[in-house]
């Protein structure tokens, strides 16, 4: 656990986060600043950086998880599509973004774009839904999970 990394401390329980799944190699949880809702994030409870450089069964293992729920967000929001993004920014933890897509526009929204960042594409312009409408969507993906 790198304990300046705000995902491992969701792992340790020291940090909220509405959770989605739970096993013995990975967690997913609802991501608090959603391009879309329903838009959840799975990351190995190790903490490796890259995800290019997570061992290929862990790798697996995570997208068979976001499968898994993603096909739950299709009967849950009018997505037509869920997309899976590995882009590498933001948090310095392997993890893999699960997002509702309504149109092809939802995975390099214009609302991620802020020229004053540092990085020029952020999530901090999105208003983030309440814990409550995060955990009450967490628990819709459990029920709905295939």
């Amino acid at each position: 656990m790198a304990e300046d990394c705000v995902f491992c401390r969701i792992i340790a329980g020291t940090e909220p986060a509405s959770i989605v799944h739970d096993d013995e190699s990975c967690l997913a949880f609802m991501i608090l600043r959603p391009i879309r809702e329903g838009a959840f994030i799975v990351i190995p409870k190790v903490h490796i950086d890259h995800f290019t450089d997570l061992p290929d069964d862990l790798a697996a293992h995570l997208m068979i998880i976001a499968q898994r729920y993603g096909r739950g967000l299709l009967s849950l929001t009018p997505a037509t599509r869920i997309g899976y993004v590995v882009h590498g920014f933001g948090v310095p933890h392997a993890h893999l973004n699960v997002v509702p897509q309504h149109d092809t526009f939802d995975i390099i929204s214009a609302r991620y774009i802020d020229a004053d960042a540092p990085y020029r594409v952020t999530e901090r312009l999105i208003e983030p839904p309440s814990r409550a409408a995060l955990d009450a969507m967490a628990a819709r993906l459990r029920a709905a999970r295939d």
